[in-house]
């Protein structure tokens, strides 16, 4: 029997690419019995069809492609960087409005984190953000514990182990915003995205983070952006977004 055809994909990865849900709502879906094909209900996600020309049908209604949208929150403190939580805690998406098409959280930031968090039912561009070889800069406003020196600083910049088994970290941009008595602020711009990493540079250092917040993913900031509100990218926004991104890629690829 022949393979796929350049024009088929899964069923799941159709519903996808329409920008109707995740991957795993996909597969739901799918199993559920709520997804027709050419009027016949399938129950493989991994079923393969023509894209080209199979009719498909959700619910009874026709599939159809999402517009492509990437909106930014301000993120508050305390609050999930999920679509449901299993404790009850309030969610980033419990913060967009209960009328927008499905998007999810391009990455996450921790439970008390706070700051820019992008969202998108764009598939390619969300790759493009998180993926390692991209080294898209992601800066950071921290309040750290003590007195930093230079030698502290210069080891993050440098890129140090945090403990995660994964080598040294890459090196980042550092910037000493304030010295205090006992505490200090720094800005960093980290091109890689472990978990908790900008806590764990911190704590590698012999620092702790008291306060941290994200205010740029590439070129975007939050701007006057209030803490908890959520807007659309702007019509000059969302290109430089993926012009930042694309470049990023290309240089990537090398070459």
């Amino acid at each position: 029997m022949a393979g796929p055809q350049s024009s088929d994909k899964s069923i799941d990865r159709v519903l996808v690419a329409a920008g109707l849900c995740s991957r795993t709502q996909a597969r739901a879906a799918v199993a559920a019995g709520r997804v027709e094909v050419n009027g016949a209900i399938v129950r493989e996600p991994d079923t393969w069809i023509d894209v080209g020309c199979a009719v498909v049908r959700v619910d009874g209604e026709l599939l159809r492609s999402r517009p492509r949208a990437v909106w930014m929150l301000h993120k508050p403190t305390g609050v999930v960087t999920a679509r449901v939580d299993h404790r009850a805690r309030p969610t980033v998406c419990d913060l967009l409005p209960p009328d927008l098409d499905w998007l999810a959280p391009i990455g996450r930031l921790d439970l008390e984190t706070t700051g820019l968090l992008l969202f998108t039912n764009d598939g390619e561009l969300a790759r493009g953000i998180l993926a390692p070889a991209s080294k898209l800069p992601k800066t950071y406003e921290v309040r750290c514990s003590g007195q930093l020196q230079d030698e502290q600083l210069e080891r993050m910049r440098l890129g140090l182990d945090i403990g995660d088994g994964a080598g040294p970290t890459l090196p980042a941009q550092v910037e000493l915003v304030e010295r205090g008595a006992y505490e200090c602020s720094i800005r960093i711009a980290i091109h890689e995205g472990r978990n908790r990493q900008v806590r764990k540079m911190v704590r590698a250092i012999g620092s702790g983070v008291l306060a941290l917040h994200r205010s740029f993913v590439g070129p975007l900031g939050l701007g006057d952006l209030a803490v908890g509100a959520a807007r659309a990218l702007t019509a000059v926004e969302e290109p430089l977004l993926r012009a930042a991104v694309a470049g990023a890629m290309a240089r990537a690829a090398g070459p």
